[in-house]
């Protein structure tokens, strides 16, 4: 026995250890407060280990509280800091690691910020994991069930007046179909408390019109979804605004009502005839249960940082498709956060699509340059990732750019 114990204690010595975690705090020099874009700001995270490797991860939430959330100390056992419990673990047990830093931080973070700085670690975690062992994320977290990736361009025009916004969102449309996306999603942010650049246009006629007329230029062959940003607040006006547009085969209506409305999800569900997404801001699989349970969403939108990360988007994706329910992973953020979107995907069954903002079409020069090597698409899919961990590279010159 005494032989035993030293064989493992000798072996516990020389495993791989979590030594540092790095937050970096990224802001685009021409950002917009009145914007709905959050592809002008960024939280990065960096996981490093003591033989060299390192892990990178993000998440799309205010990146100055999530690295105090991240960097906080902990004064007692279930307020712990997250970066004091990663210290000095074994980085390619990452589902122990989730299960830690969720406990070990419930009492200030089993929702909201608290779930999106876990987004990140975790994250970081598969893609440092992947590194260590050579094997892309999708292979480590239990094969892929799809062979390929279909991603939707997601398209936020310029524009201040409703003219340019119109004008803009359909010449982005014809250029997402010219780079050989198979599928788009319009921003139609024209109302309520996330429109766009300060725009408030109270008829809703405007919104359907802007859809026929990107459905013309587009032609019947394109996917096309709609993300009106919690535009309505009652699911009654929510379903005459749709109404307006539903003959113009739209594959999904994103985010119609405030997020906690559960009610008034169920009921605009049960009589809309275009499907119901909602979830870019959900954190756990238990805030995913309270709408799945409710019959209160048609498409699932995990968002990887926000939910928790893959390991937790990964349990949302088997639960819908548990109840039948279609998977398209949100993201608007950089090439990193895409990436797990596409992991995420190939593991998902009843995965249709995953957002993806194009670098040729992008605002933000932080979606442009943060990563020199990204995820490709090819003939308007991505090929199932070889490269280990996420299969992006950051871009040092960059990250040092935009730093605060």
């Amino acid at each position: 026995m005494a032989g035993r114990r030293r064989s493992n204690t000798a072996a516990e010595d020389k495993a791989m250890k979590i030594t540092k975690v790095e937050c970096f705090v990224l802001l685009v020099p021409d950002f917009r407060a009145d914007a709905c874009s959050s592809a002008q700001d960024n939280l990065v995270v960096k996981i490093h280990t003591d033989d060299g490797h390192v892990g990178i991860g993000e998440t799309d939430t205010n990146p100055w509280v999530a690295r105090a959330m991240i960097e906080a100390q902990g004064t007692h056992i279930m307020g712990l800091g997250l970066t004091e419990m990663l210290m000095g673990q074994d980085p390619t047990d990452v589902e122990g690691l989730w299960e830690k830093m969720y406990r070990g931080s419930a009492m200030t973070g089993r929702r909201g910020l608290g779930i999106c700085a876990i987004g990140a670690l975790d994250m970081a975690l598969w893609d440092l994991r992947g590194k260590i062992e050579g094997k892309p994320c999708w292979h480590l977290m239990g094969g892929a069930t799809n062979p390929t990736i279909t991603p939707y361009a997601s398209l936020l025009p310029e524009g201040d007046d409703l003219e340019t916004y119109g004008r803009v969102l359909c010449e982005r449309a014809l250029a997402a179909q010219k780079l050989g996306f198979r599928a788009a999603k319009l921003e139609i942010c024209l109302k309520g408390p996330y429109s766009h650049n300060s725009l408030q246009i109270a008829d809703d006629r405007e919104c359907a019109r802007m859809v026929r007329d990107i459905r013309k230029a587009v032609g019947p062959e394109m996917t096309l979804m709609v993300d009106v940003a919690y535009a309505w607040p009652d699911w009654k006006e929510a379903l005459r605004a749709i109404e307006m547009f539903a003959g113009e085969d739209i594959y999904f209506v994103e985010t119609p009502l405030p997020s906690d409305d559960v009610e008034g999800y169920a009921k605009l569900c049960h009589a809309s005839p275009v499907k119901i997404a909602l979830g870019e801001w959900q954190n756990t699989r238990f805030e995913f249960l309270e709408f799945m349970n409710a019959k209160a969403i048609d498409v699932v939108q995990p968002d990887v940082g926000r939910v928790g990360g893959l390991t937790e988007a990964k349990r949302v994706a088997m639960h819908a498709r548990d109840r039948g329910l279609v998977v398209v992973p949100h993201c608007w953020k950089s090439a990193i956060g895409i990436a797990a979107s596409a992991h995420l995907a190939a593991v998902a069954p009843t995965c249709t699509y995953i957002e993806f903002l194009p670098r040729e079409l992008a605002d933000s020069a932080l979606r442009r340059d943060l990563c020199s090597v990204e995820l490709p698409v090819v003939d308007g899919r991505i090929p199932l990732p070889t490269t280990p961990g996420l299969g992006v590279t950051l871009n040092e010159e960059a990250l040092h750019r935009f730093r605060v």
